[in-house]
């Protein structure tokens, strides 16, 4: 948990993406969590750009919509940041307390982020030490945000009427929504990949706890482009074009697959370039498997491309998998479709008041 912010009663999951704000509430239960609540509804494709939120107003409108009609009574909520003024990095630091460490995490911070101290927020988290006995060093996760957006972020959660307890990174949130509904081997590398319509998340896990994460700005939206700018359609034409509903004029498999496999050419070789970072700094050579997430999971074929592309399997994310629904409340199928672009959401409900980060 970034400690710059703590939980103090029950909260919401709310996931401010650059296309659609969602939105989950859950109950935690002995061993299991129910679902209360949940909500997505769509933003213009102006209303956030590069993560900068560009009308405060219709994102806190839209935010406040989702509570009422979906009867998400919690005024409080997690909510996370991602994309270039997030910067998350694993260091090395001489052995020393958590105390000493909160005390010289600055002075650590200025040596391995490319913004200066006093415009971000710093948070860490000791994951264990290296070296003979693991006396000499530690590995530290270390995590900037830049202040001003944070600053926008809390305060749209504001002009909705609520108010942020929690401050997540989007590549933790995914990680808590996968280790909550599948198991994994203590040797097991697991890719775990949302590609949102700005920015690309990836969080790779050995055995369970995250090694290595990257944001991508190629997502998306690089499809939805293609498709404008290629075919001369609409924002809109070109959304649902890319997810295979028909459009006046094109077919999707003689008009738009050869745009769209170009793009997830692009976003193979992105991923791929992440995984050769990944292995060459954590010396791991096998990746088992990955896992797909967000709104551009369900684009037809990009996971059997991505599977033959990378040599791994691919799966699509299911968070709610192991979270008990009302049927009588929530459609099976519908939260079967809309499951991959909840994954941060859930996520971020899922935050306990001790959690540490």
């Amino acid at each position: 948990m970034l400690s710059w912010l703590a939980r103090r009663k029950e909260l919401a999951g709310l996931d401010i993406g650059s296309s659609s704000v969602k939105a989950v509430q859950l109950q935690r239960l002995r061993n299991r969590y129910r679902l209360c609540a949940l909500g997505i509804a769509p933003i213009d494709p102006e209303t956030i750009v590069d993560g900068k939120i560009m009308d405060a107003d219709r994102v806190g409108s839209v935010i406040r919509q989702i509570f009422e009609e979906n009867t998400i009574d919690v005024k409080e909520v997690a909510v996370s940041v991602s994309g270039h003024s997030v910067i998350v990095k694993k260091i090395k630091v001489p052995q020393m307390t958590k105390a000493e460490l909160r005390g010289g995490i600055a002075w650590e911070a200025e040596q391995h982020i490319p913004y200066s101290i006093k415009d971000v927020n710093l948070d860490f988290q000791i994951l264990g030490g290296t070296g003979p006995g693991k006396k000499e060093e530690m590995d530290v996760l270390l995590v900037a945000v830049k202040k001003d957006t944070l600053n926008d972020y809390l305060a749209v959660i504001s002009l909705a009427g609520l108010r942020a307890a929690v401050v997540d990174v989007d590549a933790f949130a995914l990680e808590n929504a996968f280790t909550i509904s599948q198991k994994t081997k203590p040797d097991e590398v697991v890719a775990l990949v949302n590609i949102g319509a700005a920015v690309t998340t990836i969080n790779i896990l050995l055995g369970g706890v995250s090694e290595f994460t990257r944001d991508s700005a190629l997502a998306g939206n690089r499809y939805t482009e293609s498709l404008q700018k290629n075919l001369v359609l609409s924002h809109e034409q070109a959304e649902a074009l890319k997810m295979g509903a028909p459009i006046t004029g094109h077919q999707f498999v003689a008009d738009a697959s050869p745009i769209i496999e170009k793009v997830n050419a692009e976003l193979g070789g992105e991923i791929l370039r992440s995984f050769d970072f990944f292995r060459s700094s954590a010396q791991v050579e096998t990746i088992h498997r990955m896992v797909l997430s967000g709104g551009c999971a369900r684009l037809p074929d990009l996971s059997s491309y991505l599977s033959q592309a990378l040599g791994l399997p691919v799966g699509i994310a299911n968070p709610f998998r192991d979270i008990i629904a009302d049927p009588k409340k929530f459609d099976r199928e519908y939260l079967s479709f809309i499951a991959p672009q909840m994954a941060v959401g859930v996520g971020l409900a899922l935050r306990e008041p001790d959690d540490a980060r």
